[in-house]
């Protein structure tokens, strides 16, 4: 699951300390990356399908027609042909960008808030606080992502929201573990010693010295999540047990087609391709974000 190591995130918190330029230096070194920008480019246009998908579409993705089942790509009205319905597969495939960003960038974003919030408190209190919180955290590594998300959303049932938190679950303790880290790193610099010693309580320190240095690195490492999640997501979805028809959703739609593979195998491939695409654009993103962050740069 991890792309981006907790070495990483704790070399790049000592760079947060840094002079006002580093900011800006982050932002040169991120636009002279081309595959950055252009996966950065990707993942826009995936959002503005879904914000902007309900009046973009060219064709209601819920009408169907057996009469128009299962037609090739290039089909005239149908330019990526049709699905097990009749319905329209790019309609289907725009609409389908919304819950498919929805569910995988959502719960990332709770487990971001959950994650870094516990790692924080662990990695400034240390001692026994520090151990409940980190093997608590260790105890969900004792199973496979997959296998947890799959058994979490079948315990609480099928759903978007029972996949949400299943998924969320998932990832907060790889997050609350870099969080504690790089925390642990950013507790013993000397600026933090010198505001204790001036008489700042815990709450003033970690508002002030704390979240400024390591906020960065946590989100950078989150987004690396993204495309997992999706993956997941998608995953789960194709089980059955998250999103529900009719409503499109890649990994959903990879499902209902999965009986068209023989038929029709490269309109069954598109809604596995959009997911291919995605998570690969919002890895090179977060790749960009963790070479840009890097002070050796």
């Amino acid at each position: 699951m991890n792309t981006f190591s907790i070495a990483t995130a704790e070399k790049n918190v000592l760079a947060v300390e840094q002079s006002p330029g580093y900011w800006s230096g982050v932002f040169r070194r991120f636009s002279e990356d081309r595959i950055a920008l252009f996966a950065g480019f990707v993942v826009l246009i995936l959002v503005v399908l879904a914000l902007f998908g309900p009046w973009l579409v060219p064709a209601d993705p819920y009408q169907s027609s057996m009469l128009k089942r299962l037609k090739p790509i290039g089909t005239e009205g149908f330019p990526l042909g049709t699905d097990e319905l009749g319905r329209d597969m790019l309609s289907r495939l725009m609409i389908g960008a919304r819950l498919s960003l929805f569910m995988g960038i959502t719960p990332v974003l709770f487990a971001f808030a959950i994650g870094a919030t516990l790692g924080i408190i662990a990695g400034h209190a240390g001692g026994w606080i520090n151990s409940i919180i980190m093997r608590t955290i260790d105890v969900f590594y004792a199973f496979p992502s997959v296998l947890l998300a799959i058994a979490l959303s079948g315990a609480l049932g099928a759903g978007i929201g029972n996949a949400l938190l299943s998924l969320t679950l998932v990832f907060v303790p790889p997050i609350c573990r870099v969080a504690e880290s790089v925390t642990s790193q950013i507790r013993g610099r000397d600026f933090v010693e010198a505001a204790r010693a001036s008489g700042a309580n815990a709450f003033a320190i970690i508002r002030v010295h704390v979240l400024g240095n390591v906020l960065g690195p946590i989100f950078v490492y989150s987004t690396s999540l993204i495309a997992v999640s999706m993956i997941l997501a998608s995953g789960l979805s194709f089980l059955g047990l998250g999103v529900k028809p009719p409503e499109p959703e890649w990994g959903l739609m990879l499902n209902t087609l999965r009986t068209a593979i023989y038929t029709q195998p490269w309109v069954a491939a598109l809604p596995g391709l959009m997911i291919f695409i995605t998570s690969m654009s919002f890895n090179m993103l977060s790749d960009g974000l963790r070479s840009a962050m890097d002070v050796k740069q």
